[in-house]
C-alpha cells in the first residue's frame, strides 16, 4: 500500500515524521493539496472510524496530513477521498508519549496498515523511528482487535470499551 501526505510544513523540520518518512522512501510527499491521490484519508474530524472494509476502498493509497496539532481543523481536511478517523490508540512519539489521539503522521499511517492487516508493511514504515516499535508494541492488542473488525460500527464497539476503561 502505498502511502501519501500532504505537508503544510508547519511544524519543527527535526521532529517532522513526514519528512522522515521521504526521506527514507516509505511516503510521497505533496506540498500541493492538487497532487494528492484519491485514496483513504486519515482525518481526525472523520464522521466514521477506519475499519478493515474501507481497505478495497483505498485503491492501495493511504493519505495523510501533516501539520501541526494548532491547525488540524477539520477545513484542512479538505482532500479528495474517503475520510475515516482512526479509533483510540495511544502515542509513543517523545513529543506526546502516552497521550491518546495524538499520533504523528507516521504513528497514523502504520496504525492504518495494522487495521488493514498489513503488519509487516507498518513495521517497515516505523524502522526509521527509534520509538516506531515502541507503538505497534503499545497498542498491539487494540491495532489486533480493530484488524478483526468487519466494519466501523465494530471497530467503535471496541473503541468504546478502550475509552471506558480510561
Amino acid at each position: 500500500m502505498e502511502c501519501h501526505v500532504y505537508y503544510e510544513g508547519d511544524d519543527d523540520p527535526k521532529k517532522c515524521t513526514a519528512r522522515r518518512l521521504e526521506k527514507f522512501d516509505r511516503a510521497i510527499l505533496h506540498r500541493s493539496m492538487g497532487g494528492v491521490p484519491y485514496g483513504v484519508v486519515l482525518n481526525p474530524h472523520a464522521e466514521q472510524a477506519l475499519s478493515p472494509a474501507d481497505k478495497t476502498d483505498a485503491l492501495d493509497t493511504l493519505v495523510a496530513l501533516d501539520c501541526s496539532w494548532e491547525s488540524a481543523e477539520e477545513a484542512a481536511f479538505s482532500m479528495n477521498g474517503i475520510h475515516r478517523a482512526l479509533p483510540f490508540l495511544v502515542a509513543a512519539n517523545p513529543v506526546n508519549y502516552g497521550r491518546p489521539f495524538r499520533l504523528t503522521t507516521a504513528e497514523a499511517l502504520a496504525a492504518a496498515l495494522c487495521i488493514f492487516d498489513e503488519q509487516e508493511a507498518a513495521s517497515d514504515l516505523l524502522e526509521p523511528f527509534r520509538w516506531g516499535e515502541t507503538f505497534l508494541t503499545l497498542n498491539e492488542e487494540p491495532l489486533r482487535r480493530y484488524a478483526e473488525c468487519a466494519d466501523s460500527s465494530e471497530v467503535v464497539a471496541v473503541q468504546d470499551e478502550y475509552l471506558a476503561d480510561e
